[in-house]
């Protein structure tokens, strides 16, 4: 009997009743709707970004801004290619019934997309800061900025499963 014609199990961690083909499925949606929202900010950073050269202000750029711009101008065309990566395996793998090497795949670059996503908003706060006051407070605020992130990132989640472990019976 194959998997998908099992009765579903209940998983006691979840309390879910589903097979593993509908868990897999699950995760799969999951994973897709969390890259549409990542992928919609990407965007709108990307899209800030290749304005800023038709702006008369960027002349003035000095070396290190222009790195730093540079830099995030590669920072979003990787975050954008991390968010198409897991629709490419996806197209690449369908009907071969691997979902669970998808889906973990997957997994993989969404945190990946969340570092790079992390790390160009960082850098944004840090250009703009630059160019409106000075990198002393650029450095300050992206500084504040990065420690919000890893906040909500990573000490966040991380606190929430070990309250799930010390919860658990």
């Amino acid at each position: 009997m194959s998997d998908d014609q099992q009765p579903p199990k209940e998983n006691p961690k979840s309390g879910r009743r589903e097979t593993e083909a509908e868990r897999l499925d699950r995760k799969w949606e999951d994973l897709l709707q969390e890259l549409r929202v990542m992928q919609t900010g990407a965007q709108l950073l990307a899209g800030f970004l290749l304005t800023l050269p038709f702006q008369d202000k960027f002349d003035t750029l000095d070396d290190f801004q222009t790195g730093v711009y540079l830099g995030l101008v590669l920072l979003a065309t990787l975050t954008t290619a991390l968010i198409m990566g897991p629709v490419a395996i996806h197209r690449r793998l369908s009907g071969r019934h691997v979902k669970e090497r998808l889906v973990a795949s997957a997994h993989v670059l969404v945190w990946g997309v969340l570092t790079a996503i992390a790390l160009l908003v960082t850098g944004i706060v840090m250009f703009i800061f630059d160019m409106v006051v000075d990198l002393t407070w650029a450095s300050i605020a992206a500084g504040a900025m990065a420690l919000v992130l890893v906040t909500l990132l990573v000490v966040l989640p991380h606190r929430l499963m070990r309250q799930e472990d010390l919860s658990a019976p």
